[in-house]
């Protein structure tokens, strides 16, 4: 039986799964994790590289303890996105990379979004390069690869550069409508910044096979096809079957992410809504939050209660949360681009102070935040039917619930907790058949539960109008910060 790899690097930790394409079934999964590095420094978030390859080989082996070896035929890597990973050379890595999560870029961000006339956020690739240059000129000098988190581990995998669009178009220099960098945007970052970046290859494209070493250390035949990969985004679509117009993904994660495929490109000059490509050659408009699962269980820590109880006590409070809005900025935010912003509780009266309302409030400031994206896409003529909800918040019922009422839209639910892992194997799996992804993905859709939430109409003006003092107070707050 003919067997993939799908592996997830992640900020924190590495997932791989193992899929077997005769049934459409993950057969076997394994895990390794880790943490950003500790620093004093404000607004940065670096890990080295070699954590990557240490981790995400960790995951692989483990996937692979029960499983013949020899059926393995491809692998596909799934990557944080936005990460800057700076190679000399040689290909050795310069100083540790900095993550989609690293705000220290904020005034380079400024610097470039006023060149511009384009929202660009500190989190984007762009605005890290730029920050090398001034910050460390010493290091830059040294620079000769730009590459992204999984193109880092993919060179690892073959010893090739190269990028595909998906990936490449969160950089924060990508010409949207045409697919290709912009030679405008990286000219103001540094005349060679052209030469840095590897070629481009097509989502259908085999990107190379395992090096001798690399192969007989994970024991795998030096034929195992390694296809394009792409960012966690990208592959989630696919883990999730979401690769055709109007079924959109919701991710609670760390970060909170509302993505779909577009048939056409979506520029944003606001930056809010960010114009990514898809794994399968669509496009891929995008929501990103940063403050997401990890407001809520801020909340659920300061009252030391456990995931049941605290969820148990908000389902006795009411949408809305009686006035109370939670605005869920802990570490600056991203969409809408506040790297200065902060949490606020607004509207709060005596007695209000519970924790039911206060967990609720933090499940709906983040899913408020998450509407802000569907509301802009409206404005791009952009419609959705339904939503597929992943991510380890999805688990939470009381968070579906929430989801389908303020969105007022249907709520499906994959049953493979690692989308991004998933979707990594099943691009792999069409690379090495030598079929179009989406077609793939159509014809071996990724399991859904059979419930479908339906939405209840009677709570929509309570969330309508909850939603609309968390634009209010945020804009009045923020907006000239």
């Amino acid at each position: 039986m003919p067997l993939t790899i799908g592996v997830d690097v992640g900020t924190q930790g590495s997932k791989a799964v193992v899929y077997n394409t005769r049934n459409n079934q993950v057969i076997s999964r394994g895990a390794y994790s880790y943490d950003i590095l500790k620093t004093k420094v404000p607004g940065r978030a670096e890990q080295h590289p070699s954590l990557w390859i240490e981790g995400g080989f960790a995951a692989i082996k483990a996937a692979l303890k029960e499983v013949d070896r020899d059926e393995i035929r491809a692998i596909g890597i799934s990557g944080q996105q936005h990460g800057f990973v700076p190679l000399d050379e040689q290909g050795e890595v310069i100083r540790n990379a900095k993550l989609w999560c690293d705000v220290e870029s904020a005034e380079e961000a400024k610097h470039l979004s006023e060149q511009w006339g384009y929202n660009l956020v500190p989190g984007f690739t762009a605005s890290k390069i730029l920050w090398l240059k001034n910050n460390e000129p010493e290091n830059f000098a040294k620079l000769r690869h730009v590459l992204l988190p999984h193109d880092y581990i993919n060179h690892y995998l073959t010893g090739r550069y190269a990028m595909e669009c998906g990936d490449a178009s969160g950089m924060g220099i990508w010409d949207t409508s045409n697919r290709c960098f912009s030679e405008s945007r990286m000219q103001s970052i540094d005349d060679n910044l052209h030469s840095y970046l590897p070629e481009l290859i097509g989502p259908n494209e085999v990107f190379g096979k395992l090096k001798a070493e690399v192969a007989k250390e994970l024991g795998l035949s030096e034929d195992v096809v390694v296809a394009p990969g792409s960012g966690d985004n990208q592959m989630s679509a696919l883990g999730a079957g979401a690769v055709t117009e109007g079924t959109w993904v919701i991710s609670l994660g760390t970060s909170g992410t509302l993505f779909g495929v577009s048939n056409r490109p979506i520029e944003d000059m606001s930056g809010g809504i960010a114009p990514f490509c898809d794994a399968t050659g669509s496009w891929m408009p995008l929501l990103c939050t940063m403050n997401c699962t990890l407001v809520t269980e801020e909340a659920r820590k300061t009252f030391g209660m456990d995931h049941e109880a605290i969820t148990q006590a908000a389902e006795q409070e009411e949408a809305g949360c009686e006035g109370v809005n939670f605005l869920p900025y802990l570490t600056g935010e991203r969409t809408p681009n506040w790297p200065s912003s902060y949490g606020a509780l607004t509207g709060l009266r005596p007695g209000n102070l519970r924790p039911g309302l206060l967990y609720r409030a933090a499940l709906e400031g983040a899913t408020y935040s998450l509407l802000n994206g569907m509301d802009m896409l409206k404005g791009y003529g952009v419609t959705a039917k339904e939503l597929r909800i992943v991510g380890g918040g999805s688990k939470n019922r009381l968070w579906r619930r929430i989801i389908a009422d303020a969105f007022q839209l249907p709520l499906r639910f994959p049953t493979e907790p690692e989308s991004a892992a998933l979707g990594a194997a099943l691009q792999a799996a069409a690379v090495h058949e030598g079929v179009p992804v989406a077609d793939f993905v159509q014809s071996h859709s990724p399991p859904l539960a059979d419930e479908v939430m339906q939405p209840n109409p009677d709570e929509a003006e309570k969330y309508s109008a909850a939603f609309r003092r968390h634009q209010q107070y945020g804009k009045t707050l923020f907006d000239s910060k």
